[in-house]
């Protein structure tokens, strides 16, 4: 059945003061606010948290901000898909009642010179190959969470390093926000549904498609027996062979700690790739169980 549409009109505000004044008024009387935070370039899998915090009964409140502050290559930020007025249609129509678009000079009015550390958690995989995005993060949504103090948060699963940091930063600053990690959204390939899709080329959109098939075809043979070892080998191979994808990691790691070196039970397993196809960046990932 296809999503509810919402013909009511979303606010849009660009300002901090007045969205929070409109924000205490929504509290006030008694409604409960429901987070998602993205960076636009929107898509269904950024839709299937603003349906579920609806479905939670909440005020659901979306923030549209590319912060600079996570990405370690300017390049890379230059290039990160805009299209505010499509996303704002795009949410208003899934139930968005409210949006936050602000321009960089809001978020950040003066440098800011706070860092994270997170210890081992953001020394791994995104961390080890994005060395300082995590502490970027870590600020924007430390932000957005005393903007709205909202009562609950929406994120995916696709970036789940990224969810088990804003736990980290959930718990250690007691914003005491209920944090939900819903599903990665697909293509019917496979293709985790992301901003940076659009970058591909259809030669390159093909070849994307191998990282699900190999993440799925690597835990079914974990899950059957093989060593790590072989399993890693075999899935390098496939997914160098067409010479289109370059390989960062691929990685099976605990799911709460996220290291690489200690996993003692394989049910608790989660694997992880990011790779590079053509120039476009993707991840995902894939729990054993």
């Amino acid at each position: 059945m296809a999503p509810p549409k919402y013909a009511r009109k979303m606010k849009v505000f660009t300002r901090i003061g007045p969205l929070r004044a409109f924000l205490d008024e929504q509290k006030f009387s008694g409604k409960s606010i429901g987070l998602v935070p993205t960076m636009g370039a929107l898509h269904s899998g950024h839709t299937s948290l603003v349906q579920a915090s609806r479905a939670n009964g909440d005020f659901t409140v979306c923030s549209l901000f590319v912060n600079p502050a996570q990405f370690n290559d300017p390049a890379d930020l230059a290039k990160y898909p805009r299209d505010l007025a499509a996303d704002e249609r795009l949410l208003s129509s899934a139930g968005c009642q409210a949006l936050f678009a602000p321009d960089v000079a809001e978020m950040y009015r003066q440098s800011s010179q706070t860092r994270f550390d997170f210890g081992q958690l953001d020394k791994v995989l995104e961390g080890k190959f994005r060395p300082g995005h995590f502490s970027g993060v870590a600020l924007v949504v430390s932000k957005l969470f005393n903007i709205f103090h909202p009562h609950r948060a929406y994120f995916g699963h696709k970036d789940y390093q990224q969810f088990k940091i804003i736990s980290m930063i959930n718990q250690d600053l007691n914003f005491d926000i209920e944090l939900h990690c819903l599903p990665t959204i697909r293509e019917p390939d496979g293709l985790a549904m992301s901003s940076r899709n659009v970058r591909l080329n259809p030669d390159e959109r093909q070849h994307a498609s191998s990282l699900f098939r190999n993440l799925t075809s690597a835990r079914e043979a974990l899950l059957k027996g093989m060593s790590w070892q072989a399993v890693r080998e075999k899935a390098e191979k496939n997914l160098q062979s067409s010479g289109m994808i370059r390989l960062e990691y691929l990685e099976l790691a605990d799911k709460d700690t996220l290291q690489t070196d200690k996993l003692d039970n394989l049910g608790n397993g989660i694997l992880l790739i990011a790779a590079i196809v053509g120039a476009v960046r993707l991840i995902d990932n894939l729990p054993i169980k």
